[in-house]
């Protein structure tokens, strides 16, 4: 394993793409510079987009990557889960963290297209003024293995799933190793 970060271009969802049944928004992870030191892990191992280095070998990245802007709290909560998913051999990412007012827009107009009326999109997605995205107090997580894992074992850390409907969306919702709120049906109970 190495220790310096690798900056891995960003996901980013296409706008107006259709989402199919409930996949998650891939809104672009941020990435972090050198001002965390976390473990670090081949991309294979925690991402599905692998970025390799120019001589051919797989590029590392930080398991904090998608961490900037984020409350700092719910950082080192992710951070710490993470590294105990890894060690464990369960791959977790961030896929989307914190969202600027213009992204967050951007995704509510989709849903409202996709969806067709803000009481139909608010179970997907919110406006920037409501998002937890957008003040930097939401993770969503993938691949499902990976946000399965955090679900039973995220309270550790404080880090809960809020929404039945989606199962990658974690808030720091609990006191570490105490118990998760009920969860919501989805957004539009906030």
């Amino acid at each position: 394993m190495g220790t310096a970060s690798t900056e891995i271009p960003a996901t980013r969802r296409v706008p107006g793409a259709r989402r199919a049944a409930a996949v998650a928004v891939l809104a672009g992870a941020g990435l972090v510079g050198g001002s965390f030191s976390a473990v670090t892990v081949a991309a294979q191992d925690i991402s599905p987009d692998v970025s390799l280095t120019a001589a051919g070998a797989p590029a590392a990245k930080s398991i904090a990557a998608g961490t900037d802007g984020l409350d700092p709290s719910l950082a080192a909560a992710y951070n710490s889960a993470a590294a105990e998913a890894h060690a464990q051999g369960v791959s977790l990412s961030i896929t989307s963290g914190y969202r600027t007012p213009a992204e967050q827009e951007a995704l509510w107009e989709d849903g409202l297209q996709t969806y067709g009326s803000p009481e139909a999109a608010r179970r997907w997605v919110l406006p920037p003024s409501e998002s937890t995205h957008v003040t930097g107090q939401a993770i969503d997580v993938g691949p499902r293995e990976g946000a399965q894992w955090l679900e039973d074992n995220g309270n550790h850390w404080g880090l809960c799933r809020m929404y039945d409907n989606e199962w990658w969306h974690f808030e720091l919702a609990t006191a570490p190793d105490a118990p998760c709120p009920a969860r919501l049906p989805d957004a539009s109970d906030r």
